[in-house]
């Protein structure tokens, strides 16, 4: 007789385990399916190690800079395998860390594959032995992977995804990173402050090309003085790999094909949905490119089966599956949540200047039909910044000029990853101009740019 839950869900990763907990919480009898490591992709593999790859490469950095602050810091260097080594361990750390709230939580976990089987019925194989489980909900929060290149794909040797460039076996000397968005930019900025010859390939005419422009323009600036090499408008035709070397072709904007030599290539183009071998198609269950389809509660078209996460499309981020994982479970649950939206998403790089943004850029606002005030400070206008030596960057506001609605707020430089969340929190509570002119902030903080930002929007700017 198969195991009897409320809930199973299939995947562990930020979306998957804090709907499990979140279920528990509200009473249901909860399961979770994982057939790697307890955390998924972004504590395992993700967001949490690489956070302590550039964590040690931002220490590096500023012992190789120690004269900047009137210290000597003498034959300076480094162990590859004890950086990575630290990574793993911080990795390990937190992945004990979610074991932990299973149990504390009295969430049973299923090590194993798992697979839909038909309504309310979920298998989990490991090996030779198949566990059957049966709940009235199940939801799908298997993630995504790296996507690769069609001609190229990653081997672990001298073409590597994100996962393969935590762990390196060796330092690159000569690097390429294909892709500049968030994972290709923090990976760039890593290897570059530690030493490799690093050039960036963009098929789009800016880097973050998300972002807002003057953060794009700013970043590139940045990057480039750094000594990163960056392609822009570019893409790579060809790849041939050797025991010793990496020959890519690179058709840049002019048209004109070079090929160059690199010691590895990162490709960081995007990611793929693990909808494969999960049983959607024996529900039924509706995708689009790929990606299973949802409402602003996470229910699929088939009743009783709902999605989080990577697995559902856009912006792939820890931070919005998990908002997703308690929308969802919270709705299960009879409590009537608000349905999940994107419009207050941060969105963070952590590369060196980190970027921060929430909401429309200028350009969107304006594409929008709305009418905009917009206020910019830099980073050289702040006390603290200065004695900190990261005088570089700026925050930028977008206002809607008739109703004083903060639309969007957009960042480059020191901690601002930190920053953006007092921007989040005041589009949550639909604050205006009015009270972030009146809000007090501390001094002296970097904080204080913010306060200086929105002035500026509406020409009071202090400072500057």
């Amino acid at each position: 007789m198969a195991d009897q839950f409320d809930l199973i869900v299939l995947g562990s990763g930020p979306g998957g385990y804090v709907a499990a907990i979140r279920a528990s919480q509200l009473g249901l009898k909860t399961a979770i399916v994982e057939r790697e490591r307890l955390g998924g992709i972004c504590l395992n593999w993700g967001c949490i190690p690489t956070k302590a790859l550039l964590r040690t490469s931002e220490i590096y950095h500023y012992m190789t800079h120690a004269k900047d602050y009137g210290l000597s810091a003498d034959n300076v260097g480094f162990d590859l395998d004890k950086i990575v080594d630290r990574s793993r361990k911080v990795a390990g750390q937190l992945n004990a860390g979610v074991k932990g709230l299973m149990k504390k939580n009295k969430v049973q976990v299923f090590e194993g594959v798992g697979a839909l089987t038909g309504k309310g019925k979920l298998s989990v194989k490991q090996g030779d032995k198949t566990t059957e489980l049966e709940a009235k909900h199940i939801i799908v929060a298997t993630g995504a992977r790296a996507r690769d290149l069609p001609f190229a794909k990653a081997d672990g040797k001298r073409i590597w995804t994100y996962r393969h460039a935590m762990v390196p076996q060796e330092m690159p000397t000569k690097l390429l990173v294909i892709g500049s968005g968030a994972i290709g930019v923090e990976f760039a900025s890593f290897y570059n402050d530690m030493g490799a010859d690093v050039t960036i390939v963009e098929m789009l005419p800016r880097v973050l090309p998300v972002e807002d422009e003057e953060v794009s323009v700013f970043m590139d600036k940045a990057l480039k003085k750094q000594g990163i090499e960056i392609l822009t408008g570019a893409g790579v035709e060809k790849i041939e790999t050797s025991a010793k070397n990496v020959k890519a072709s690179i058709k840049g904007k002019d048209g004109k094909v070079t090929t160059t030599e690199y010691s590895h290539v990162i490709v960081a183009i995007g990611i793929v949905p693990n909808t494969e071998n999960i049983g959607i198609e024996t529900l039924g269950i509706e995708t689009d490119r790929g990606h299973i389809k949802v409402d602003g509660y996470a229910r699929t078209n088939v009743e009783g089966v709902y999605a989080i996460g990577d697995v559902t499309g856009a912006p792939w981020l820890a931070h919005k599956a998990s908002h997703e994982g308690v929308v969802c479970v919270e709705a299960i649950a009879g409590l009537n949540p608000h349905p999940f939206k994107t419009w207050n998403i941060p969105g963070c790089t952590y590369s060196r200047p980190q970027v921060a943004s929430v909401g429309m850029t200028e350009a969107k606002a304006k594409e929008a039909g709305r009418e905009v005030k917009v206020g910019k400070f830099p980073f050289i206008g702040n006390g603290k910044a200065i004695a900190l030596g990261e005088a570089e960057g700026f925050v930028k506001t977008v206002f809607d000029a008739k109703s004083g609605e903060l639309l969007g707020a957009h960042m480059v430089g020191a901690e601002v990853t930190e920053l953006i969340q007092g921007y989040v929190v005041a589009r949550q509570l639909e604050t205006t101009e009015a009270e972030l002119m009146e809000t007090i902030f501390a001094h002296p903080t970097l904080s204080e740019m913010m306060h200086e930002s929105v002035l500026a929007a509406y020409d009071r700017v202090v400072h500057m």
